[in-house]
């Protein structure tokens, strides 16, 4: 069982930056990933990196989001900027368990308890 703490979510303006991080266990094992889930919308994925280090991002935050990890630290990271209200939602880290379905939550194994973004 892996457990995932994420961080770093607040109430920000638009153009600003946030990093959100995650904490947990093992992750050179796992593909992990970025979810969001926006008030009356279904959760979807932000971004996910491979155990190897290559990257998927929404198309909607390309340019804009980053994902990162550190092995070492066992920490994910999501470096956001230029922050728009439709980023608004509550952001959850989880592990993945197929590279090519990364942003289809049933897929995701393990998850986070989230951390809120507002962005006004």
């Amino acid at each position: 069982h892996v457990q995932l703490v994420e961080s770093g979510g607040g109430s920000v303006e638009a153009g600003e930056s946030l990093r959100l991080s995650c904490v947990g266990s093992d992750f050179s094992r796992y593909y992990m990933a970025w979810f969001r889930e926006a008030p009356g919308k279904g959760r979807e994925g932000v971004a996910a990196i491979g155990m190897d280090g290559r990257t998927g991002i929404k198309d909607s935050v390309k340019g804009r989001f980053t994902i990162s990890k550190d092995n070492a630290k066992n920490t994910l990271y999501l470096q956001m900027n230029n922050l728009e209200p439709d980023d608004t939602a509550v952001y959850y880290c989880a592990t993945s368990t197929h590279w090519g379905k990364w942003a289809i939550p049933s897929f995701a194994e393990y998850w986070g308890h989230g951390t809120q973004v507002t962005v006004s």
